[in-house]
């Protein structure tokens, strides 16, 4: 009767980890770029009391054998990096990115990060950053008497200056990909570090080598669905109640044998 008590505590702690999941991806719904993430979980071992196919003393075999499970537990969270809806803003600094890839930025501490929110704007001497102020990379500057500013869907910056009608390229975005987008390491501010599960990054030009393509003007939303999150939240919440009712049937069970 204690491996119960055991087991359902189990269900419990991953119930409340399941719930901890849908909650990071209810309170980013409405974060640019935010990719949702799904709770993994596994059967933990098992007490093995008889070994399937062992010998009888008639001679024969079982074709079964009496194996107990010991819970479960959780062993990853994995992002699902589904394409958002775009949503136009009319800003041409404001980038979306139509199928696969990431916008790079560069750290104070001069690392590169990874990022699918392309809310950019020009910081005081011109440079293309973040709305944490990282510079994107490689590097794109744009004057302050610059106009017509545009970016075409293959990541060419240009612009117009006073009295020229003639576009000057100021560079060109470019997009990178991981074999294994989802061994990327997240680490807030909508930003993404490589690791040794995702692979080295493959930077290049966007709609090159299966890398999408930049959108100007528009916003990538969040790919949460709320409607399927408060499903899953439901689901934890009655799983967590029926593992809860085990512990206390359990309970119950153990008073009343140590009345007998």
């Amino acid at each position: 009767m204690m491996r119960a008590l055991y087991i359902a505590k189990t269900g419990m702690d991953s119930s409340q980890f399941q719930l901890d999941v849908v909650s990071n991806n209810l309170a980013n719904s409405n974060t640019k770029g935010f990719k949702k993430g799904h709770a993994v979980f596994e059967d933990l071992y098992y007490q093995t009391l008889r070994q399937p196919g062992s010998q009888l003393t008639n001679g024969n075999s079982l074709p079964t054998g009496l194996q107990v499970g010991t819970g479960s537990t959780v062993v990853a969270t994995a992002r699902i990096h589904s394409q958002g809806n775009l949503e136009s803003t009319e800003q041409p600094l404001d980038l979306a990115i139509n199928g696969d890839g990431f916008f790079r930025v560069q750290q104070p501490d001069g690392t590169i990060a990874y990022t699918r929110n392309g809310e950019f704007r020009r910081n005081e001497n011109g440079d293309i950053v973040n709305s944490s102020g990282y510079l994107l990379d490689p590097a794109i500057n744009i004057p302050a008497n610059a106009t017509g500013i545009t970016i075409s869907e293959a990541g060419v910056v240009q612009y117009t200056q006073p009295n020229s009608t003639a576009p000057t390229t100021a560079g060109t975005i470019q997009l990178t990909t991981f074999i294994n987008p989802q061994g990327l390491q997240s680490i807030g501010q909508n930003l993404y570090l490589q690791t040794q599960a995702s692979g080295d990054p493959q930077d290049g030009d966007p709609n090159t080598d299966g890398r999408g393509s930049v959108r100007s003007g528009f916003l990538e939303d969040s790919n949460v669905n709320v409607t399927e999150e408060l499903v899953n939240m439901i689901t934890a919440q009655r799983s967590f109640e029926m593992n809860s009712r085990a512990i206390k049937t359990a309970d119950e069970m153990l008073q009343r044998i140590a009345q007998l």
